[in-house]
């Protein structure tokens, strides 16, 4: 008798859930479509449209009543996060670095005020592309997906889509996005992730051909690359 009058309730809490996951699974999707669309259309005939999807996403967090540790925007977890960006960035940019000095592609450049608000620049937004990327899709994804491994490279793969047509950026981003992703699942914190990709956002562009990387552009702008204003 008590079993079978528990049953109703634990069908409706199973039901919630699911239509809870399906909820945030329809809600990633329109978002991500929205930064798509943003990347191949709104830029050029709705330029203020990143506004209402930044709404959207800030909007995300109070209805899922998201934590700032759990977005990975506090100190909590910067220690742990730092050294193993740090092991990573040795291990992956150290050769690359080495290659680009021995083969004459990298050079030592002074430290000008326009050098380092460039670096600062960039580091600045991909910092931003690190809050989209982790803060909100993969801890949405974390929410709904169990294997860490799975939401990881899901994640990893809506980061590189986001980088079409370019291709050596695709694969870089695809590949760094998972790696980055890991370390997020592991250890909630994007201010060393943020720093990460932004060195080896200068990198990449140092190292890679001009004719396939075109200024590091994505979405139609990577066809407009080298053509007259």
């Amino acid at each position: 008798m008590g079993a079978s009058a528990s049953r109703p309730a634990w069908m409706h809490w199973a039901a919630a859930g699911a239509l809870s996951r399906l909820a945030t699974a329809v809600e990633i999707l329109l978002v991500y479509a929205g930064i798509l669309l943003y990347i191949w259309r709104w830029q050029f005939t709705h330029p203020r449209a990143w506004m209402a999807l930044l709404a959207l996403v800030l909007a995300s967090h109070v209805v899922h009543r998201d934590r700032l540790r759990e977005l990975g925007l506090t100190s909590s977890e910067l220690g742990p996060s730092a050294t193993l960006v740090l092991r990573l960035a040795v291990a992956i940019y150290v050769p690359l670095a080495c290659y680009g000095f021995l083969s004459r592609t990298l050079t030592l450049l002074p430290l000008t005020p326009r050098a380092f608000s460039m670096f600062v620049s960039y580091g600045i937004w991909c910092l931003f592309q690190q809050y989209l990327t982790q803060s909100y899709f993969h801890h949405r994804l974390m929410s709904i997906i169990p294997n860490r491994n799975l939401s990881s490279l899901l994640v990893a793969l809506m980061f590189g889509g986001a980088h079409i047509p370019n291709p050596i950026l695709m694969v870089v981003t695809t590949a760094g996005g998972f790696i980055l992703a890991q370390v997020f699942s592991r250890h909630r914190n994007i201010w060393p992730l943020g720093l990460a990709q932004a060195a080896g956002g200068f990198l990449v562009a140092a190292l890679s051909p001009a004719s396939l990387i075109h200024n590091m552009r994505v979405g139609p702008g990577y066809f407009f690359y080298g053509l007259p204003q």
